[in-house]
């Protein structure tokens, strides 16, 4: 099974105490259950691709916490994985190491990247009856005022209409972006299939409370 996940910040004390607000008693508590999360779902014959920013730890911390992860691991590289060019870090736990990769996964394709591509390969893939083809996975943005722009983007283009290559008409652009945030999940890694019903739950959330406030 190929699972994903991005900004877990192994390591990261602002992201408890700030950013995120994650509520953990400190960033060693942090750490553990992060680490518990994930290899409660994972395991060594699993694939996890990592969405970025997986440590703010140095090489030393960042080797560690790799040795005690369960999967065959694959970074896209996030702008705070500065363990990755330092002296002394052991890559040998990753597959590869990215800032961009498309990958097939039962037989959709999933565009990878730890930035938000807003016209991404593959947009318009579909079947006949609409099901998506194409996937664009990202991190960064957490759950910021960013994400809500973004959610604002993604809203409008399924709300715009255009022709499609193939199809009679008018159709609704697809925009099939995923933020695999890891609080979105609780800390764990997740499917591609399991990341779709993640989001369209959220996504479903956010229109209501956005109903809500504007009856």
């Amino acid at each position: 099974m190929r699972y994903y996940i991005a900004d877990p910040h192994f390591y990261h004390e602002g992201m408890n105490d700030s950013m995120d607000c994650r509520g953990f008693s400190s960033t060693d508590e942090m750490n553990e259950v992060m680490i518990e999360h994930w290899n409660r779902k994972v395991t060594s014959k699993d694939e996890v691709v990592i969405l970025g920013d997986l440590s703010y730890g140095n090489a030393e911390q960042t080797n560690t916490l790799l040795s005690r992860l369960n999967g065959k691991l694959y970074l896209v590289h996030g702008n705070h994985d500065r363990f990755v060019n330092a002296g002394g870090f052991n890559t040998f736990r990753f597959k590869w190491i990215k800032p961009y990769a498309e990958l097939s996964d039962e037989k959709r394709k999933v565009i990878l990247c730890h930035y938000p591509v807003f016209c991404y390969n593959g947009q318009y893939k579909m079947e006949e009856d609409g099901t998506p083809r194409a996937y664009m996975l990202y991190g960064h943005v957490h759950n910021t005022e960013d994400e809500i722009l973004i959610n604002r983007f993604i809203r409008m283009t399924r709300e715009s209409k255009r022709e499609i290559n193939g199809r009679e008409g008018l159709h609704p652009i697809p925009c099939n972006m995923i933020n695999c945030f890891c609080m979105f999940s609780d800390y764990t890694p997740l499917s591609l299939t399991e990341w779709i019903q993640v989001d369209r739950k959220r996504r479903e959330a956010l229109d209501a409370a956005d109903l809500n406030h504007t009856i």
